[in-house]
């Protein structure tokens, strides 16, 4: 069974390795939205995977690092693209959420990439 938790926030970026001109290289901003993804067997006494509640306790100290700052100051995410926030937040929430399936960062309503620990 697979169980996923979607956080949001908001941060501004820069792409500072994108050709020049990209419209990405300029400061921008994005509305974020995070989907947390944990696969583990029902609990046969509890019913459930985990409690989404321990799904948010573990994400909350990641989404403080991240909402409302300029993503490129943060260590690991000079180059802030979507895919490496995605292996990013995995790295921080893999040791607390050992049953870890999948991140998926979208920076937009179409746009994003998904993380499976490869």
């Amino acid at each position: 069974m697979e169980i996923f938790r979607e956080f949001c926030f908001e941060a501004a970026h820069r792409l500072p390795n994108v050709p020049e001109g990209h419209k990405c290289a300029r400061l921008h901003g994005h509305s974020y939205r995070v989907i947390v993804h944990v696969e583990a067997p029902v609990d046969p006494d509890a019913g459930w995977v985990m409690d989404f509640g321990d799904v948010k306790r573990v994400f909350r100290p990641i989404e403080d690092q991240l909402d409302h700052y300029y993503l490129n100051e943060i260590p690991g995410l000079e180059n802030p693209t979507s895919e490496i926030l995605a292996q990013w937040i995995w790295t921080r929430l893999q040791p607390d959420l050992p049953a870890l399936s999948a991140v998926t960062v979208r920076e937009t309503c179409t746009s994003g990439c998904t993380y499976r620990g490869m």
